[in-house]
């Protein structure tokens, strides 16, 4: 991928922080508009030691207007495992995931920001943002040498925990949950397969997702070390003989699970995971982040067109977004935070129920059902549960006092 180079003394428009999915759309959107566009990227390319699966819907893929080939499966069907070993396998008519390859979706994305205009800054790590009257001035590491950037406004996609939002007096995430995985070779695994238990994930589950015939990705959320509660899961597969061998080193990533108090400031925008715009059910950002990315890059264009890049104009993004996924992001959260009380006994009982009398195909064929819209599946369950016979196992899951 071409990378601009010499270019840290000219004015731009809009400076964004990370070109990872969020930033990258954000930036393409802005320059298809004809705003000068910089991305400063502390990596030396798009998607490199990216710790996710790459499991997006359909229709979020579509949404990108990228080119398919960067998908390497496709997913109509999973198998769920209890703490027990119990399987649940559910399976729709309808392609419902995309499962693509990091590295070359963000490449993609990227690659279509630049054919509009944006210019990338590879191995550039952000110093400092600071805001002044008239601009914003970023100081860089650009390849060791040091380079400042000034632009009209600054949007900060450079993921959670980079600590720039928080020097801007924006706020903190304190409630995270840590994710690792690893590429292995395995043989006999042809869907996704999602692991329950909190001996096995702690708060959280473990899954294998097939990316080829011969390949998956072996991963897990955890509360807390996660790499380790990885390796341990890896080696309770291993008397099956579906897992040959591990290609590369386990990756770790710290994912946001709640969103941060402020996402705008002047000259100022957050989007993406450094926003905790994150699926707290799945910990799966790239979709939220789009929504976010697309919604700044709105607000932006026309604050920038009027020339009005105060708190008070900026604000109207987060508005913006939250009235989008706000709600959804706070019941998954919610959801999330009664599933991490259950004990493994609890977790075997529910899966007992949901395996009885054509629950789980009832919730499958529900119109609430949506791979990137939880809430109301959340809500038609528990409608259902209370009015099925098996509300009187109402203990196991009390919903209706953490809802």
């Amino acid at each position: 991928m071409n990378e601009h180079t010499g270019l840290s003394n000219q004015f731009y428009d809009v400076i964004v922080v990370g070109a990872g999915p969020a930033g990258s759309y954000a930036s393409c959107q802005l320059a298809s508009s004809g705003y000068r566009v910089a991305v400063l990227e502390q990596k030396s390319a798009p998607g490199l030691d990216v710790c996710c699966t790459g499991i997006i819907s359909t229709e979020c893929f579509d949404s990108f207007d990228i080119n398919p080939e960067v998908i390497s499966n496709r997913a109509n069907s999973a198998k769920f495992f209890s703490p027990s070993g119990k399987c649940l396998r559910l399976q729709t008519e309808k392609i419902q995931a995309c499962i693509v390859d990091r590295p070359s979706f963000d490449q993609a994305i990227a690659r279509k920001a630049q054919t509009e205009g944006a210019s990338y800054f590879f191995s550039s790590r952000v110093i400092t943002v600071t805001v002044k009257r008239d601009r914003v001035q970023i100081e860089a590491l650009c390849h060791k040498s040091k380079e400042i950037f000034a632009a009209r406004a600054a949007i900060l996609a450079d993921g959670f925990k980079s600590g720039l939002s928080q020097h801007l007096a924006l706020g903190k995430i304190n409630h995270f949950l840590t994710g690792a995985q690893v590429e292995m070779e395995a043989r006999g695994i042809d869907e996704v397969e999602i692991y329950f238990g909190q001996q096995i994930a702690p708060g959280s589950f473990a899954w294998l997702v097939p990316i080829s015939p011969d390949k998956v990705l072996a991963g897990l959320l955890a509360t807390s070390q996660a790499k380790l509660h990885l390796q341990k899961f890896l080696l309770s597969l291993s008397p099956q003989n579906r897992i040959i061998s591990q290609n590369t080193e386990i990756k770790q990533k710290a994912i946001p699970l709640q969103t941060l108090p402020r996402t705008y400031g002047d000259r100022i925008l957050v989007i993406g995971d450094a926003a905790g715009q994150v699926k707290p059910s799945t910990a799966g950002g790239i979709y939220f982040g789009h929504i976010g990315a697309a919604i700044a890059a709105e607000v932006l264009s026309e604050s920038l067109s009027s020339d009005d890049l105060t708190t008070g104009k900026l604000s109207g993004y987060q508005k913006a977004w939250k009235a989008k996924i706000g709600k959804e992001i706070s019941l998954d959260y919610r959801a999330r935070c009664v599933y991490s009380k259950l004990g493994d006994h609890q977790i075997e009982r529910v899966f007992n129920i949901l395996d009885s009398d054509g629950i789980t195909e009832t919730l499958l064929n529900s119109p609430s059902f949506s791979f990137d819209w939880h809430s109301k599946l959340l809500m038609t369950a528990l409608k259902y549960r209370l009015a099925h016979p098996w509300r009187k196992a109402r203990h196991i899951l009390p919903w209706e006092a953490n809802l």
